[in-house]
């Protein structure tokens, strides 16, 4: 196995812990262009936190309980998902998320580290609930803009913004 590639395969499994649900991700090598080098453990770090903001996403949208974005979502990300939060509430529906995969790549790193931009290819299936009545389902393929800043103790979601491919 080469070097990269061996690198590469760590990232993932650093931060894919084991669970059975976990989407499968995929890391394409950094591209990036007139920024700052990407140090590997930033990578790692930041790969790890977004899968975290999902994670959070798909409780807050579920269970229709905006704190549940606190410790990863801020600025427009967070206010956007709020919004969706408090429509769905005030419709009486809540959705059910699962992440099926991701085709993440870093695209830029400030000069200063306060922020990092990823591309996203996600396949997610999505289902909407009245009550514990299903309504809807479906799989969806989606690329979003992620633009990620640190806190004091993690990367948190700052963009999440869904572009046509």
């Amino acid at each position: 196995m080469t070097k990269p590639l061996m690198m590469m395969y760590c990232v993932l499994l650093i931060a894919t812990p084991g669970l059975a649900t976990d989407p499968s991700v995929h890391l394409q090598p950094a591209n990036l262009r007139g920024s700052r080098p990407l140090e590997k453990q930033t990578e790692t770090s930041v790969v790890r936190d977004y899968l975290q903001s999902w994670k959070s996403l798909q409780q807050a949208l579920e269970e229709n309980q905006v704190a549940k974005l606190d410790p990863d979502f801020i600025g427009t990300a967070h206010d956007k998902i709020a919004a969706t939060i408090a429509a769905q509430s005030r419709s009486g529906i809540h959705t059910r998320y699962e992440d099926r995969s991701h085709d993440l790549q870093v695209v830029f790193y400030s000069p200063e580290g306060l922020s990092i931009q990823m591309t996203d290819d996600v396949e997610y299936e999505q289902k909407v609930f009245s009550k514990d009545k299903l309504l809807v389902t479906k799989i969806v393929h989606a690329h979003y803009l992620v633009v990620m800043t640190p806190s004091e103790t993690r990367w948190q979601v700052r963009v999440l913004q869904a572009t046509t491919s």
